[in-house]
């Protein structure tokens, strides 16, 4: 992949299709303006990448500007120079007064701005819900802007970014691979006295060296690696306690390529494992497979769903949470989009190119499976992105 001037591994024609596309729902939400704080948004619009997010930064879209606004801390400036592909003139910094200060905000900053690009009347979308605009933040805004309008535009960004480009599929391919070979290392190296820890350290390295054509980048979440009766918990990481013998461990990764994650998980067994897990295996992996062969385009989220629960209950087994969700670009701390989730109460109807981590985990009193793929719809049906076995490694 060529990269241009910036540091960014997608060209201007892509940043200005995307921009496209975002306009194109703020029409009909009747938005002058979006101002975008989830630093995937950020990076997906722009293509900043920085570990700036800890304070408050964001972009700023108006419907007649020709290039969003990237807005952050002063010394972040060269930064945004360096990563995105704005124009001088749409890159702006504040003092760093503002910064963690009860004198000043960061929003006041962003308020001025807004002011000044002739929006202090518009009518303007925030995200609301995301992890990194507070409700200090709105109130802010408000206080400075009274004559403007904010509205909740939910995840009007995430959403745009469902249906991947050609770019962005090429990238998760290789994460694939990355994953792959992290998850190969951690099978291999989880046994009984080795320290919890020790396993991490290896998994992390692996991810982070990729592979010999090209290198990986930090996950939005840390390797998830419940052992066992922390595997009836699926979101535990690591201790420095020694892995035993009998126990499961639950393996959770996943690879990544410029911030696009290919999630993998896989269940380690260290002994024989019992009759009820290896049949719990074999229901986990038939409801994976019965679930992915519904998933194509012009299917609903839900008939995903209603595939694996039906397949599952077959065997009197019941999940009553999610069993995937839509992934991509993601920066901590989370690599799921926040759109589209697979469960009975979704009507997304799949598109070519939609990207979802199939996350079928049975989570019960004492103990629990998973194995999941990341998976893209195609224009005929569905494909893994990842090639490795679907089945319970005994140790």
């Amino acid at each position: 992949m060529q990269f241009g001037k910036n540091n960014t591994p997608f060209d201007k024609e892509e940043f200005a299709a995307r921009l496209a596309k975002t306009k194109a729902p703020m029409a009909e939400a009747g938005l002058d303006a979006i101002y975008v704080s989830e630093p995937a948004n950020l990076n997906y619009l722009t293509g900043y990448d920085g570990w700036s997010f800890y304070v408050h930064q964001g972009v700023l879209v108006a419907q007649d500007a020709a290039h969003p606004v990237w807005i952050g801390r002063g010394q972040d400036v060269n930064g945004a120079r360096l990563t995105t592909i704005l124009p001088e003139e749409n890159i702006v910094g504040y003092s760093d007064d503002h910064v963690q200060s009860e004198a000043k905000h960061p929003l006041q900053a962003v308020a001025r701005v807004i002011s000044e690009r002739g929006l202090d009347r518009a009518r303007i979308g925030v995200e609301a819900d995301s992890f990194y605009f507070t409700a200090k933040s709105l109130d802010i805004l408000k206080a400075e802007l009274p004559n403007a309008r904010f509205v909740d535009a939910g995840a009007l960004v995430n959403w745009v970014r469902a249906v991947k480009s050609g770019a962005e599929i090429e990238l998760m391919q290789q994460a694939a691979r990355i994953a792959e070979k992290t998850m190969a290392r951690a099978i291999e190296v989880i046994g009984p006295g080795v320290r919890q820890c020790d396993a991490a350290a290896e998994i992390l390295a692996t991810a982070t060296r990729g592979t010999e054509a090209f290198g990986g980048d930090y996950t939005a979440i840390a390797p998830l690696m419940p052992t066992g009766v922390g595997t009836s918990c699926p979101h535990l990481t690591w201790r420095d306690d020694l892995f035993a013998s009998p126990a499961g461990t639950t393996v959770e990764i996943a690879g990544v390529r410029y911030h696009y994650h290919v999630p993998l998980t896989r269940t380690v067994y260290l002994g024989q494992p019992p009759e009820n897990m290896r049949k719990a295996v074999d229901v986990v992996v038939e409801g994976l497979e019965a679930a992915l062969g519904v998933a194509k385009p012009g299917a609903g989220a839900r008939d995903v769903h209603a595939a694996w629960t039906k397949a599952i209950e077959r065997h009197g087994f019941f999940k009553d949470s999610r069993c995937g969700y839509s992934i991509g670009l993601g920066y901590p701390p989370d690599w799921g989009e926040r759109t589209i989730s697979l469960r009975s109460i979704d009507q997304t109807v799949l598109e070519p190119n939609m990207t979802i981590h199939f996350m079928p985990g049975l989570w019960l009193d004492d103990w629990g499976i998973a194995i999941s793929e990341s998976i893209r719809i195609t224009e005929i049906g569905v494909e893994a992105f990842c090639d490795f076995p679907r089945r319970l490694f005994a140790k």
